[in-house]
């Protein structure tokens, strides 16, 4: 029992660790397809993701604030039909060039790690 919490948590820090690095290029990816807010962008990554994904605030909102200061993303309270106010997101042409460059140095880098750790045999 306490062998597989083990391996859980392990897996857990692991995907941290991967996601540390690269939640800023999924945050940008997902704000090209539409404008979105918080909780619709917490649902939308972790339906795309198949439960792989599952931000938390503490991971998500200072993303997005980052994003915001580096003017990649625009943030901009509207009324709902129900009269809340919602913060959606919105990416910007310069959040547009850095999501094009991230893609390109992903696809560099994932090809990189393909060849090392899947060879051809």
């Amino acid at each position: 029992m306490l062998a597989n919490h083990v391996v859980l948590v392990i897996g857990i820090m692991r995907q941290q660790e991967l996601l540390k690095g690269n939640t800023e290029s999924l945050l940008l990816a997902l704000l090209e397809l539409e404008p979105m807010y918080g909780y619709q962008i917490v649902k939308e990554m972790k339906q795309r993701s198949r439960g792989y994904f599952d931000f938390k605030e503490g991971t998500l909102y200072p993303a997005l604030h980052r994003l915001e200061r580096d003017h990649l993303v625009d943030g901009k309270w509207q009324d709902t039909p129900s009269g809340m106010s919602r913060r959606y997101y919105y990416i910007t042409e310069k959040g547009r060039q850095a999501l094009t460059d991230r893609l390109t140095e992903w696809q560099r880098f994932s090809h990189a790690m393909n060849a090392v750790m899947l060879p051809e045999i």
